[in-house]
């Protein structure tokens, strides 16, 4: 629903936003993150960065580019959720009167003139609860790894999504409606909390056609792809657990799917071997067929053929981490035991 008042100008807009930046250990990567919240963004309200037991200067850093710090409480299981959270309560403390918050992880640089595009966008549709833009890696050539987030990250279509990720610019007061993020979700917590964005306030979500953010995700090995995608599986089950009944069913279809290539295909072969006198066997041939069509399907929706290629081989290899992660909450559950984050990227 469109705006039918005068457009408020660009600086008007920055001082109804704050910034909730959230990092450890992440070294110049969170220079580049607050250095370019200060740089694109002249009369910003507010940034507070919070900080999870980083032991590399980054709290020195941030109170030096003028952040207020939070600094967690690590007695407390850490989740980006809680950090979050904690940001925002901070940011509203001091400011409550501020419009929007901006949320981004420490690894992210904001984009040169995101901020006022994006409360720009806010300020003109009052239907609109969060915004969102492209995502991009900043040294998407130096791995496969990297270059697959990167694929990631450009998947989504510009105009009105169901989730959004990391980075995205929120109204302040549907945050509180919703009582922030799920503290207790260890990755998927963005999507998580875009559902009951939704259904709680009606509101809808947009994704911009700008550019938003530059995210140095900094995978080089298979181990810390594997650590990923076992993350990936682990919140399609968690999230699941909370919003997979009808008439949503959010992730349970990814939840079915990874479970049935990444762990009932393997299991099948060799329970089937001897009643089947080797024939099942046969059923791995369904990976390269799958492969096949994934990279069919994408090269007629236009994609790089090497881009296809390498997305479609990862599509079906990370459905095994992806079922080792579903199954690990499924363990987790049954004993009862706290959900702890999987991390996959070194300190910087």
């Amino acid at each position: 629903m469109p705006h039918d008042g005068p457009s408020p100008n660009p600086a008007q807009i920055l001082a109804q936003v704050g910034v909730v930046a959230i990092g450890r250990n992440e070294g110049e990567r969170l220079k580049r993150c607050l250095r370019s919240i200060s740089a694109g963004a002249a009369g910003l309200a507010a940034v507070v960065y919070v900080d999870s037991g980083s032991t590399d200067g980054s709290v020195e850093f941030a109170r030096e580019q003028g952040a207020e710090v939070v600094e967690l409480d690590m007695s407390v299981p850490f989740t980006a959720a809680r950090a979050r959270n904690a940001g925002f309560e901070r940011l509203l403390g001091l400011h409550p009167e501020l419009a929007y918050v901006q949320f981004v992880d420490g690894d992210c640089a904001l984009a040169s003139g995101w901020l006022e595009t994006a409360a720009g966008a806010l300020a003109a549709q009052p239907d609109v609860v969060a915004v969102w833009g492209r995502r991009r890696e900043l040294h998407r050539d130096a791995s496969v790894y990297n270059q697959l987030c990167d694929l990631e990250w450009g998947q989504a279509p510009v105009g009105e999504t169901l989730v959004f990720g990391g980075d995205v610019l929120v109204r302040t007061a549907a945050v509180s409606a919703v009582g922030g993020y799920n503290a207790a979700i260890i990755a998927g917590e963005d999507p998580e909390f875009a559902v009951r964005l939704r259904r709680k306030t009606g509101g809808r979500i947009l994704r911009l056609d700008a550019e938003m953010t530059l995210h140095d995700a900094d995978m080089h090995r298979a181990a810390q792809w594997w650590k990923r995608a076992k993350r990936c599986g682990y919140a399609y089950a968690q999230v699941s657990a909370i919003h997979g009944a009808a008439p949503e069913r959010f992730w349970v279809k990814e939840r079915r799917r990874a479970l049935a290539w990444g762990l009932g295909v393997p299991l099948a072969v060799p329970l089937l071997a001897l009643p089947s006198l080797g024939a099942s066997s046969l059923l791995l041939a369904a990976y390269p067929l799958r492969v096949l069509k994934i990279v069919q399907r994408l090269q007629a929706e236009g994609w790089a053929a090497e881009d296809a290629r390498v997305w479609a081989v990862n599509c079906v290899a990370a459905s095994v981490p992806e079922a080792v992660g579903i199954v690990k909450h499924a363990l987790d559950r049954l004993q009862g035991r706290e959900s702890r984050i999987i991390e996959y990227k070194r300190p910087a």
